[in-house]
């Protein structure tokens, strides 16, 4: 068997990182940038206001003194008057400051007054001017390579000038669940069928990540059936991932369509999820996944989600881990990494917390993972865990 890091570093490496392309700003949001971002201007451009007031010499403020008000600027003026000594400008906020004047008294700390204005405190040279480039130098690096891209990132590459960034393109990823048995709700159910669900809960699961989907539901076992519905999908495709299919039984077809067209089938040393297979079928990269829901979902979390999130351009991929103590006892196999569902709990009494498992072992019981917050880890080595002791904890 294939440990589980040797197998995840293998899905990783399959991915590589995603290609850089050039985005408007309202399509970046959540991608990560592939380059530096460099301030076209400063930030403030110009010395402007802070307050709604009177743009002021400082010496000429001894209060309580009355100014004549000689101009009025509004935010986006332009054709902005020097400020003579001996008069004020009335002011708003963000509107450019006169040459000459280096203060801004508040409107409230005035009479308000239009064509001469009475205030009632004395100046501060440079009192409520926000100075320029006093937030960003331009021709400095606004955003570093590597950032991902929320709204306040997007803000500043608007505000430095920007149109577009470019980022580590969405990975297109075509999505397939495989097994005769499943059919797609609402139609009714026969004995001996299920609804399928892996493909709704990896479609969402990778959408989450920034990535475009494509899905195709519920491919019968049949290998020519399934190579006429994929084939023609790999081309616009940056990753295949399926479900089912690649276990040691019969009517396995994934296994049977891809052995020997460039995809390697192993067990790697977990549970649930044993049985995977990567490699690239066509040129594109291809991971297929067990078919029961709950291996599904760990498999993601452990080989898929990280190589994603890697190939985007993120530095970041890992769930936080913490140590929490169990509330019951839990058995595991010898010689596999078990990632049971559990329900962390942190406590004030504890370094971290208390987690206890929620829902048997078994990769069917899909009920038990909705209600679950976290992964408890229990290593290769350990085949039980007693009730009070440590274990590790993958916070989802």
């Amino acid at each position: 068997m294939i440990s589980v890091d040797d197998y995840r570093d293998r899905v990783a490496a399959l991915l590589g990182t995603a290609p850089a392309t050039a985005l408007p700003l309202a399509a970046a949001a959540g991608l990560v940038l592939a380059e530096d971002v460099t301030a076209t201007v400063s930030l403030p451009p110009f010395d402007n206001s802070a307050m709604d007031g009177y743009a002021v010499r400082a010496a000429d403020v001894e209060a309580p003194v009355t100014l004549p008000v000689a101009d009025d600027i509004p935010a986006g003026r332009v054709d902005v008057r020097p400020l003579e000594p001996g008069t004020a400008h009335r002011i708003m906020t963000g509107a450019p400051l006169p040459p000459g004047a280096d203060a801004v008294v508040m409107v409230e700390d005035t009479d308000g007054g239009t064509s001469q204005v009475a205030i009632s405190v004395p100046a501060r040279e440079g009192a409520h001017i926000r100075r320029t480039g006093e937030d960003v130098v331009e021709g400095s690096i606004a955003l570093h390579a590597g950032t991902v891209l929320g709204h306040s990132q997007l803000g500043l590459a608007a505000a430095v000038g920007l149109a577009e960034v470019r980022v580590h393109r969405p990975l297109r990823v075509l999505v397939a669940s495989t097994g005769t048995e499943l059919i797609d709700a609402p139609a009714p159910l026969r004995h001996g069928q299920i609804y399928e669900s892996n493909s709704v809960m990896l479609a969402a699961a990778i959408r989450a990540l920034g990535c475009e989907v494509d899905v195709v539901r519920s491919v019968v076992d049949d290998v020519e059936e399934f190579r006429r519905v994929i084939e023609p999908k790999l081309a616009d495709a940056d990753l295949l991932v399926t479900s089912g299919g690649v276990s040691a039984g019969a009517y396995e077809v994934v296994k049977d369509a891809l052995t020997g067209q460039g995809v390697e089938f192993a067990k790697i040393a977990m549970q649930p999820g044993g049985p995977q297979g990567c490699g690239r079928w066509q040129g594109v990269p291809v991971v297929t996944l067990p078919g029961n829901p709950v291996s599904v979902l760990v498999s993601f979390e452990a080989f898929l989600r990280p190589a994603i999130l890697t190939a985007l351009g993120h530095t970041d991929v890992s769930r936080r881990r913490v140590r929490a103590r169990l509330t019951e006892a839990m058995p595991s196999p010898a010689g596999r990494r078990q990632y049971r569902r559990g329900v962390f709990t942190p406590s004030e009494r504890e370094v971290t917390g208390i987690v206890g498992p929620r829902g048997g072992p078994g990769s069917h019981l899909l009920g038990a993972f909705t209600q679950a917050n976290c992964l408890i880890v229990l290593p290769e080595d350990v085949t039980s865990a007693g009730e009070g002791e440590e274990v590790d904890v993958l916070l989802l």
